[in-house]
């Protein structure tokens, strides 16, 4: 298996987890493509017992088969299973085959996508309850980690249940995109040898996503990674924007109309003036559009400088997000970025994203700074 990169915090998580001598039910949840399926596979695969994983649009039937082919593959079984006919019968099936073995040794099941299992009227998330509640809490060698892209479903519905697994989480983790520091090594572990100013220059375009950095190949420079996932006929980025937040939100129109409004508005908006560009009708409408946003990582709300919460902006967060708006909409064609990072456009666009890429990066700038043990307040500037 591929080196994991960083993530020692989140690795120290998972270990201790394991270690407990308590039941453990883990909530892992980030944005699409940040490395959570890697994680969890990297660090338990000598304990992983069961592992499923849910598919974006697809209907019950079609999951329970897959889960029966899941189930098969846990089993070594050679001969086909049947088919649970609905999701309670499958949980009932998962716990009698892994009843026998969670008596003898600490043993982890993973399900992936959590989200994406619970289909419209499949009632899988009170099926898993009830797994949880009436057989999996009481097993004390068992592990078990639910992963979601969706951040807003995954906190509302699992880290702030209010139903059947209400305070069940043992323990969470928000995993987020590479820092400049991880990007490197993460590069540096495929042999892609790029200095400083080239690392940031990818940074500021794609971000820090491990899944975007792995298409860049070695001996390119910036400009020509750039340009081969972002611009070429087949480039890894080129259909990635609108799939991005498709698979994370069920109606994301609404959502890319903001991210769409924020990239118009590098200073920032605040949620009123967010409502009126984007013709909100709702205050509770946008409360939650900004608050699932927020949680997903594409934006981020700031107090301005001797400002009070009542005056939060928010900005665009996410650096590809703000760079497929700016020059990917509607270029296609391998050169491009050759020549458009040469433009008086990429020196405008240049200097916000290595404004957000600072945000991001103000624990490590404090300690260069030598400040890092100094309360300190961060704000941003907006002058209106």
């Amino acid at each position: 298996m591929e080196k994991l990169i960083g993530r020692a915090g989140e690795i120290k998580v998972l270990q201790e987890a394991l270690l407990s001598d308590e039941t453990e039910l883990i909530a892992i949840y980030g944005r699409r493509r940040v490395g959570k399926t890697f994680l969890v596979r990297n660090v338990y695969q000598k304990h992983m017992a069961f592992e499923f994983t849910g598919v974006h649009s697809r209907g019950m039937k079609d999951l329970l088969q897959n889960f029966s082919f899941a189930l098969k593959a846990a089993k070594g079984s050679k001969v086909d299973l049947a088919v649970p006919g609905n999701w309670n019968d499958a949980m009932h099936v998962l716990q009698n085959f892994l009843d026998p073995v969670v008596q003898k040794k600490k043993i982890v099941i993973f399900f992936d996508e959590f989200p994406w299992i619970h289909t419209q009227k499949s009632n899988f998330l009170s099926a898993f309850e009830h797994f949880w509640n009436a057989w999996a809490a009481k097993k004390t060698n068992l592990k078990v980690v639910i992963c979601g892209s969706s951040a807003s479903w995954m906190i509302r519905n699992i880290v702030k249940s209010k139903g059947g697994l209400h305070n069940r989480v043992s323990r969470r983790i928000r995993l987020l995109p590479f820092n400049l520091h991880e990007t490197e090594a993460y590069l540096k572990s495929r042999s892609v040898k790029l200095d400083h100013y080239h690392i940031l220059q990818i940074y500021m375009a794609i971000g820090g996503i491990p899944q975007y950095l792995k298409a860049i190949k070695p001996g390119q420079s910036a400009a020509q990674a750039i340009d081969s996932l972002c611009f070429s006929k087949n480039g890894t980025m080129v259909d990635e924007f609108n799939n991005l937040y498709a698979s994370l939100f069920d109606n994301a129109g609404a959502h890319i109309s903001i991210i769409k409004a924020l990239a118009k508005k590098t200073k920032g908006l605040t949620r009123n003036e967010i409502m009126d560009v984007c013709k909100l009708s709702s205050g509770g409408t946008a409360t939650l559009l900004l608050k699932e946003l927020t949680e997903s990582g594409f934006i981020m709300p700031f107090i301005p400088f001797e400002k009070t919460s009542k005056d939060t902006i928010y900005k665009l967060y996410d650096e590809f997000s703000m760079f497929y708006l700016k020059f990917m909409v509607g270029k296609h064609a391998a050169g491009t970025w050759l020549t458009m990072s040469q433009s008086s456009s990429w020196k405008s666009w240049s200097g916000f994203a290595f404004e957000s890429i600072c945000l991001k990066h103000v624990s490590q700038i404090k300690e260069a700074l030598g400040i890092g043990g100094i309360l300190t307040t961060e704000s941003v500037w907006r002058y209106a």
